[in-house]
């Protein structure tokens, strides 16, 4: 079962957050939400396996703050 761990503003941002959670060695799933007309600029939810997905909600969050 594939959790959502965050939401991201645009693909840029989740993609950035996708090789930072793949590095680590965990699967990443990237799904756009909303209308496909916006491309880059829609919103994109970040999912991870439920088993990893406390882990990786804390990754995400202390790359947040570097």
């Amino acid at each position: 079962m594939w959790t959502v761990i965050y939401i991201a503003p645009n693909k840029l941002i989740a993609e950035k957050y996708k090789k930072i959670l793949t590095d680590e060695g965990m699967l990443v799933q990237l799904r756009p939400i909303g209308s496909t007309h916006l491309g880059e600029h829609a919103s994109v939810e970040i999912l991870v396996p439920e088993s990893e997905a406390e882990e990786a909600h804390e990754i995400i969050t202390g790359a947040m703050g570097s």
